[in-house]
């Protein structure tokens, strides 16, 4: 039942982000304008309009707009979703998932019943490897949604204390309803392999009693994948950092509209390396979760195919904006797009 309420939870958030990617994709397609295809990109444009954008899209309207000091709802809803689960799930992995040992005892365990060592060798020596194994994937999903937690408590941190939003920066309803939408359905795909187990465990259990060195120590014990994982995130958190912070330093005073070039870091090469760094972010996280769960590959296209469409948006607006704006800058990956 718990595998099966995995799979099904699993199989929800695969079909969530198939629908969120489709219209993305057909708009991004060279459809013809008689089939739809100009009508449905105006709309796409619109709905991902935000800041500098919303103004420059002709079809938006202050109707469907919100502030874009409304993003903080995004982080806000994205550490309250986080947390939830990492705490769940790391209890659970604490009460139930220890003493995670290293998987080449199980493998010697088995390998000296093979030679004879042992003469009690049975089907359920062969079987105590998939419990081991499963232990390391709850304990990847924790590690994986404590990499996330940094991330949201850092976009939290720079949206109130980095960014500058003008008084009449707005974004599309449909842009901030979908912002809710991911900070919700992201920390629930990196924990959906384990997540029904654990809500299960934890409806009936009362004993909260803690050994906080076993909260860590099979943490430590994870594969190369996690730490290979972790630092592409912090490698892709760190640019991330600097060019937020560069966009937040280029409006000197925080009720004007005036725009300038970003320069720096990444910049010099894209003209959304904030957006390139996302990406480097989240296949830091996908790396970090051993890439077996699916709903974390969908997961991270949908990351890809929003926020190239969101560079490309941005990219063009900077052309049109500014006529000295460096021609030799992609959108979003350098030599790609």
């Amino acid at each position: 039942m718990e595998a099966g309420g995995g799979s099904a939870l699993q199989s929800l958030l695969c079909l969530a982000w198939v629908a969120a990617i489709l219209p993305i994709a057909a708009a991004a397609l060279p459809i013809p304008a008689a089939a739809g295809g100009r009508l449905l990109h105006q709309l796409l444009c619109a709905f991902s309009s935000r800041g500098k954008t919303v103004r420059a899209s002709p079809s938006s309207s202050s109707r469907f707009t919100v502030p874009q000091k409304f993003f903080l709802h995004f982080y806000v809803v994205g550490v309250a979703a986080t947390t939830s689960l990492l705490l769940a799930i790391w209890f659970y992995a604490y009460m139930k998932m220890t003493p995670l040992v290293p998987e080449s005892s199980s493998y010697s365990t088995i390998a000296s019943h093979l030679v004879g060592s042992s003469n009690s060798f049975s089907l359920a020596s062969l079987w105590s490897s998939r419990p081991m194994e499963h232990k390391y994937r709850v304990w990847r999903t924790v590690f994986v949604l404590i990499l996330m937690e940094i991330q949201v408590l850092r976009r939290l941190y720079e949206t109130e204390h980095v960014f500058h939003y003008s008084p009449s920066a707005r974004m599309h309803i449909m842009g901030y309803l979908t912002g809710l939408f991911y900070y919700v359905a992201a920390p629930l795909s990196l924990a959906s392999s384990c997540l029904p187990e654990a809500i299960q465990y934890i409806r009936y259990q009362i004993d909260l009693a803690i050994d906080p060195s076993h909260l860590l120590k099979p943490l430590l014990k994870l594969g190369w994948c996690q730490w290979i994982g972790a630092v592409i995130f912090i490698w892709g958190s760190l640019h991330q950092i600097r060019c937020h912070a560069i966009l937040g330093s280029l409006r000197e005073h925080k009720d004007s509209d005036e725009y300038v070039i970003p320069c720096g870091d990444w910049f010099s090469r894209v003209s959304c390396p904030h957006y390139l760094a996302e990406l480097v972010i989240y296949l830091g996280l996908l790396i970090a979760s051993g890439g077996s769960d699916i709903s974390v590959w969908f997961l991270y296209l949908f990351v890809i195919t929003n926020l190239s469409f969101a560079a490309v948006q941005t990219h063009k607006w900077y052309l049109q904006k500014f006529e000295d704006y460096p021609r030799s800058r992609y959108a979003i990956i350098p030599f790609v797009c």
